[in-house]
């Protein structure tokens, strides 16, 4: 995106160019363990991740975000325990980040112990999920209502507070989930997430720093 389009598409947003760390297709600084692509979708640009064991990150150039709120569009796939995408920030280094991410495999299933995993913060390596759901049960995870098509594009909205994460998915009116930030909070960059052995596809970023 050039320079004129990119201050165009932020004015029309009602923000100010300078602040704005990314909108629309962001460019992306580097990827870990994932080779990014862009495609066109139904006049729509898209970043599409590839799958690989472990996790993965394409890491938005911009500025550090501290605080402020991340929406995007995420699509994963009804593919049990191969689908887990979502959003990254305050990223220290390759391994040391807070993410916010969806289970699509979990959205209509009939399991009601899964169905109430499908959204999911983590502070990893110290909080990962494993130890999250080991130590404080149904705390860092939630259901997502309305319930979303798990091949299908999903809104997700993150409002980052010095203590808090507050995520809505799917367009709800009330949050999916609200959670105290782990850890020890630092400004970092946003990154595109996938989870071990998930592809994932990116759409609409808009991320805006501020104080809430």
């Amino acid at each position: 995106m050039n320079t004129r389009v990119a201050s165009l598409a932020v004015a029309l947003l009602g923000a100010d160019p300078a602040s704005a760390i990314a909108q629309g297709t962001p460019t992306i600084a580097r990827t870990v363990n994932r080779t990014q692509t862009v495609a066109q979708e139904n006049g729509r640009s898209i970043i599409r991740l590839d799958a690989k064991e472990g996790d993965g990150l394409a890491i938005v150039q911009g500025p550090a975000f501290s605080e402020g709120t991340i929406d995007l569009l995420v699509r994963g796939e009804d593919a049990a325990q191969r689908s887990f995408v979502g959003v990254a920030f305050a990223i220290q280094n390759d391994s040391t980040f807070e993410v916010v991410y969806l289970r699509p495999f979990n959205f209509r299933t009939p399991d009601t112990a899964r169905a109430k995993r499908a959204v999911q913060y983590a502070s990893p390596p110290t909080w990962d999920w494993p130890r999250l759901r080991a130590e404080t049960p149904g705390k860092y995870e939630k259901p997502v209502a309305p319930i979303p098509d798990p091949n299908g594009w999903v809104p997700l909205r993150l409002v980052v507070t010095p203590k808090q994460v507050i995520i809505h998915a799917n367009g709800g009116t009330e949050p999916d989930l609200v959670v105290q930030r782990l850890g020890e909070p630092k400004p970092g960059p946003v990154a595109l997430w996938v989870g071990n052995n998930s592809r994932g596809d990116f759409a609409d970023l808009k991320v805006t720093p501020g104080a809430h």
